[in-house]
């Protein structure tokens, strides 16, 4: 019997072992969120909105390569989760465009844009600009 397809789900992966999906972490990607679900016995959900991701970032160790697989690390300014690494997925560069263009899409339906400034020390209010009675 096949599997359901879920709804919405752009992409789905499990985390890797010698490149083969033997574990219980699980890897979504829907319109405007991306999702982990990992464990067995107490699984553990988290969820992280594409228009407040930051960063993406791809590594690929020796091993990694031999088996196929990759890691993309997402930095976003979620306080819960800043940094998600999808680990050991197949197909890392097409994940990593996608996720990329997913984000800038959700961004710009949002109106957002990336402010570099928003983790300044000059920021104490946390608003994106830079308090100027503390600066001078």
């Amino acid at each position: 019997m096949a599997k359901k397809q879920e709804e919405g789900v752009l992409w789905r992966d499990r985390k890797r072992h010698l490149g083969l999906p033997l574990s219980f972490t699980v890897y979504k990607l829907k319109d405007d969120r991306l999702f982990l679900q990992q464990g067995f016995f107490t699984t553990r959900y988290e969820e992280t909105l594409l228009y407040r991701v930051r960063d993406l970032s791809l590594r690929r160790s020796l091993w990694q390569k031999i088996f196929g697989v990759g890691s993309i690390v997402v930095t976003s300014s979620d306080k819960s989760n800043p940094y998600l690494e999808l680990k050991n997925i197949k197909n890392t560069m097409e994940v990593k465009e996608l996720l990329h263009d997913k984000v800038e899409e959700m961004r710009n339906k949002k109106r957002m844009r990336v402010n570099e400034m928003l983790d300044s020390p000059f920021d104490d209010d946390s608003d994106g600009d830079i308090d100027f009675d503390d600066v001078f």
